[in-house]
């Protein structure tokens, strides 16, 4: 008997753990198609807005609503639409560790497009960012938590009761309050970090509130009661407050500082706030070892990094071709400063025949005109 309960046991477990891997693809697949959805609306929409552009119509930023009637532009539309819902779904299933950072991805996917469709230029930097992030995406993938804390209401509702998230969720509604209030009117137009912050407070809120109607919704489809459960309004009104603040001071954002420094630090500090709050409410890290731990957090910091140069360095016109001119020209300046430091203790026989200046000069010179050639 106790053999054959033994065996039952068994055969439980392997199914709920073969049913959570199951659920943890899902939520993968769901991510990244969110990914390549969202990317391509920008694309989509950016197509519309430049045919209209072509036809003389008024353009979007001079207040202009004729992309209104051009389908390319709803297309872009409703792609996003799909790519926030699967990004929605995506939480119900994988771990917010995993499905935030992977958020990064779409960024990747506009540029990638973007270069292919709108000819846009994408420099040395965009490219190693953009491999830089595909590759922090992998280990990431690889590292993160696969194991399932809340899986139904009543558990997500015990895991919101625990003190160290009531803690959190205070500490990030009074540091809002402080910035919305306080610093905002007085730094927010020349600190980006006061509604970046604020954005990314409220963010891991939102997510936590998203996560949880993902889970309602799941038990709906499976035939459960879940509108009877005063927990599942509750987080829809907490998630349509949250996403609307967000969409408010991030628009701030936007319009007064650029959006090449925007975008990276929201990112890092958003997917931040979402780790912190997820390694809390639904203890997603407290089954992973140490080697898994910094596989997550060394990923997390490789998307980082790739965003950065993707964004931060987009403007400059910097390609392949130029580099052996530019490493001819930092050896020219070493060179030149090495016979400038030793200039009192050399000889005649030993000083360049030129001056340092006049080297440097000619360097760049030969290096402009190299460059004219290739072009």
């Amino acid at each position: 008997m106790d053999l054959g309960r033994e065996r039952r046991q068994r055969q439980v477990i392997e199914m709920e753990d073969s049913m959570g891997r199951y659920d943890f693809y899902i939520g993968l697949g769901l991510a990244l198609s969110s990914s390549l959805f969202i990317g391509g609306s920008f694309i989509l929409k950016k197509k519309g807005l430049l045919k209209l552009s072509s036809r003389g119509a008024v353009r979007a930023g001079l207040g202009g609503h004729a992309y209104l009637k051009e389908w390319m532009w709803w297309a872009g539309l409703l792609t996003m639409g799909i790519g926030e819902v699967a990004n929605f779904a995506a939480y119900a299933f994988a771990p917010a560790t995993l499905v935030t950072p992977l958020g990064a991805l779409s960024v990747l996917v506009s540029a990638v497009l973007a270069s292919y469709f709108l000819n846009e230029h994408l420099n040395i930097h965009g490219k190693i960012g953009c491999i830089l992030s595909i590759l922090g995406s992998t280990v990431m993938v690889i590292h993160a938590p696969q194991e399932e804390e809340v899986s139904s209401l009543e558990s997500m509702a015990e895991k919101l009761k625990d003190p160290g998230f009531i803690v959190f969720a205070v500490c990030m509604l009074v540091s809002s309050a402080l910035l919305i209030f306080v610093a905002g009117p007085r730094y927010g137009h020349s600190n980006v970090l006061v509604y970046v912050l604020i954005c990314s407070a409220i963010g891991s809120l939102s997510v936590s509130s998203a996560k949880g109607l993902g889970i309602a919704l799941k038990e709906l489809f499976a035939g459960k009661p879940v509108w009877k459960e005063p927990l599942s309004y509750l987080l829809f009104i907490c998630l349509v407050i949250s996403i609307t603040i967000q969409i408010n001071y991030l628009n701030k954002a936007l319009d007064i500082f650029n959006t090449s420094v925007v975008t990276p630090i929201y990112y890092v500090l958003f997917t931040t706030a979402v780790m912190t709050c997820s390694a809390i409410l639904f203890k997603e890290w407290q089954h992973l070892v140490l080697m898994h731990i910094i596989g997550t957090i060394s990923g997390f910091l490789t998307i980082v990094l790739g965003i950065f140069l993707l964004h931060s360095f987009r403007d400059i016109p910097f390609t392949a071709d130029l580099l052996p001119l530019f490493l001819k020209d930092n050896q020219t300046n070493v060179r030149a400063a090495s016979w400038r430091k030793g200039d009192k203790h050399q000889s005649c026989l030993h000083q360049p025949l030129l001056d340092s200046e006049d080297t440097h000069k000619e360097g760049t010179e030969k290096a402009e005109e190299q460059y004219g050639q290739s072009l």
